[in-house]
């Protein structure tokens, strides 16, 4: 069900992009917004990865640079039956996560030092299982078209206010009309952006307690991240607001206009569902991740 609905509303995304290509232009204008949202979309599904890591300061660790993070990865990796990501640590103070790569082949996961200092191991594996997840589901490849689509209509519309206003016999509207569009047409491409990432966070906090088997850890994980991003501002995705459905909270301080179309769902809502889901899975299941927790935490060295 999911999985149809993102489809839909990509599909919604696109024909919103096509129509307002159309209402600038006509089939002109059409064809001209269906070559420039290809062009996107291939150059993002070849270097988005790289760009979002680039943007937020990523760097990559390894097996002896942080062995204990590097080896919880690993393990869930296995659990979820996905080859091994690289592994990026974020030095910024704001407790956060995200995944990125166009296939589970080329992927990664990237925390932040704010989230491994904060959590413990079991709180950790939930997050990086959460991001697994959303690799397992392709969802990084979704994000990305998706916000390169709604980063498109925007453009368009920009090139509505510079070019649509004329007197041109085939552009169908008039300047009121462009005006309309300029603001509307954003407008709506955040909504379906909003809609279909939402749509994943929830599938991906299921997805993220199978995976590790702790529910539980995972629900108080967003507890705790979700309080500290509110008061720990993250300059990376303030600079790149485009970025913020990538991360497991919304890094956005709320001090922004890009703020008011969140991305993601209700923390408060998404512990509940977890806490329904460890409910369903019973004890029994639960127990055979392992003890998470069983390994001591060390704030530095091991955690990168």
């Amino acid at each position: 069900m999911n999985t149809m609905r993102t489809g839909l509303l990509m599909a919604a995304l696109m024909g919103l992009f096509l129509a307002a290509g159309y209402l600038l232009g006509r089939q002109q204008g059409m064809f001209i917004a269906f070559l420039l949202a290809a062009g996107m979309n291939v150059f993002a599904y070849w270097n988005a990865d790289k760009m979002v890591l680039r943007m937020h300061g990523a760097r990559q660790v390894d097996r002896q640079s942080a062995p204990e993070f590097y080896g919880l990865v690993e393990e869930l990796a296995q659990r979820a039956g996905l080859p091994m990501p690289k592994v990026y640590i974020m030095d910024n103070p704001q407790p956060n996560a995200f995944a990125t790569g166009r296939n589970p082949e080329n992927a990664a996961v990237a925390a932040t030092t704010g989230l491994l200092n904060l959590l413990d191991r079991d709180e950790i594996a939930g997050v990086m299982a959460h991001e697994l997840a959303h690799i397992r589901h392709r969802d990084t490849l979704v994000m990305t078209m998706t916000a390169t689509i709604a980063g498109a209509i925007s453009m368009l519309a920009n090139f509505g206010m510079l070019f649509g206003g004329s007197r041109d016999r085939n552009n169908p509207l008039g300047p009121i009309g462009v005006i309309v569009m300029i603001v509307v047409a954003p407008i709506a491409a955040m909504l379906v952006q909003m809609a279909i990432s939402r749509t994943r966070e929830y599938g991906a906090d299921r997805g993220g307690a199978e995976i590790s088997g702790q529910p539980l850890a995972l629900a108080s994980a967003l507890g705790k991240i979700s309080g500290a991003a509110h008061q720990i501002q993250n300059a990376s995705a303030e600079a790149n607001p485009a970025t913020a459905h990538m991360f497991i909270i919304n890094p956005l301080s709320g001090m922004r206009m890009d703020n008011l179309f969140s991305t993601h769902p209700d923390p408060g809502t998404r512990i509940a569902e977890l806490q329904k889901i460890a409910a369903e899975m019973g004890p029994a299941r639960r127990q055979e991740a392992g003890p998470w927790g069983a390994v001591p935490r060390h704030r530095s060295g091991p955690w990168g």
